[in-house]
């Protein structure tokens, strides 16, 4: 039975049933009344003190009733289910691109292979089976390979290129013995080379160019600089900045774009040193590395280095010089014939003793040189890509010859 407090009223006054003790507090006078279990309560406290589970279920029927009133119509329905197969083919492709990089790695190399690499042994082509430099060939002709190599960074944008110090002769200054250790450390316990350091100059002192030759320098000295410097930039970006993993090879590649190094060229303008290195850099031989947007990015590493100064600009030179003199060293062991090698033996000793001279003759020049070199090569730069159609590279500028004279003329 339900308890019940009698009290006074007067008459007309409320029910009994409204003067029942509320079920959950038993203090107050109870108002309302569950519609799920009929249970008295007198205020929303009580309520939600009554039983959890009846409030629970009473609040996820009154949602469930509230969403199937929300019909969705056609297009709501195709929209979702649009969104819902794109999301999923994403997934799909991107896992499966995940799949096939890792299965080409894998069935590229046998498992003694990838043992051999994994022990830091060396592994050269000649190692590899046939099917195994097939699958190679494969890999470096689709560009897998290329999402394995850390972009390069080239030493001459670093911040610390713009403060290369040298001695008065032009060599490396003496490092103190605690820096040279400190130096020494950190280069042993890095984990890889650092392609992206500066090059130091040279160990000796370089003689003034009186000692070197008795003939006044050329006056087109500073446009074979240029010639020089694009095809440097090429090779080290060619080569990643690594070009110590086949000196010899970029030894012929600076020889290749280089007309004053490889076929004892004499350019007469910036132009013409510029437009014969783009003519050579967007030749079928290098045109899968960039083309004419790849060589016209060289002439902006050309006006890097000059703004550099003087140091930077030997540092470069003595760089390609230890380049050219290791590929003289690796042509030694290379077994080819005696005459050509010979001839090649002979080429890269001429093209060393260019950059040599050169490399003393830019040890005496003053900065602003540099800053009236930089200023032409801005200007012929605007005129190549003014002049390239749709891409195309700007053939070099040649002298034309003197047209032949009539001697007999028709009357």
């Amino acid at each position: 039975m339900e308890k019940e407090v009698v009290v006074s009223e007067p008459s007309g006054s409320l029910s009994s049933d409204s003067r029942a003790v509320c079920h959950v507090c038993q203090k107050q006078f109870s108002q309302y009344t569950c519609p799920r279990c009929n249970s008295r309560y007198c205020s929303l406290n009580c309520y939600k003190r009554h039983s959890t589970r009846c409030t629970e279920s009473f609040m996820r029927e009154n949602v469930m009733e509230e969403l199937k009133q929300i019909q969705p119509d056609d297009e709501t329905k195709r929209k979702t289910l649009d969104i819902l197969k794109r999301v999923h083919l994403e997934d799909e492709t991107r896992f499966d691109e995940e799949e096939e990089d890792v299965d080409a790695i894998d069935s590229m190399l046998s498992e003694k292979t990838i043992q051999k690499v994994l022990s830091g042994n060396e592994v050269r082509l000649e190692d590899l089976s046939p099917e195994e430099i097939k699958q190679f060939q494969r890999a470096v002709a689709s560009g897998e390979l290329s999402k394995l190599i850390q972009p390069w960074t080239p030493w001459w944008t670093a911040p610390s290129a713009r403060t290369i110090s040298l001695s008065q002769e032009g060599s490396q200054l003496v490092m103190p013995l605690k820096e040279h250790e400190e130096t020494t450390f950190c280069s042993s316990s890095s984990s890889g080379q650092d392609f992206s350091q500066i090059p130091v100059g040279p160990e000796s002192p370089l003689p003034p160019l009186h000692q070197l030759s008795r003939i006044e320098p050329s006056p087109l000295l500073s446009i074979h600089l240029v010639d020089i410097l694009f095809s440097y930039c090429f090779t080290l970006r060619l080569y990643n900045g690594d070009w110590q993993s086949d000196a010899l090879g970029g030894a012929f590649v600076v020889l290749s774009i280089s007309k004053v190094l490889g076929d004892d060229g004499r350019p007469e303008t910036v132009a013409e040193a510029l437009g014969a290195c783009l003519e050579q850099a967007c030749s079928s031989v290098y045109r899968q590395f960039g083309g004419f947007t790849f060589g016209v990015g060289l002439i902006d590493d050309i006006l890097c280095l000059l703004s550099l100064g003087s140091n930077a600009l030997v540092c470069t030179l003595c760089d390609l010089q230890r380049l050219i003199q290791t590929g003289e060293r690796m042509l030694k062991s290379e077994k080819i014939g005696k005459v050509k090698r010979s001839k090649d033996s002979q080429k890269l000793k001429s093209a060393e003793r260019k950059v040599y001279f050169l490399m003393c003759w830019v040890h005496e020049q003053p900065d602003e040189v540099w800053t009236s070199l930089a200023s032409i090569v801005e200007v012929e730069k605007a005129s190549i890509l003014a002049s390239s159609n749709g891409g195309e590279p700007v053939k070099a500028a040649r002298k034309r010859e003197p047209e032949a004279k009539v001697l007999i003329e028709e009357v």
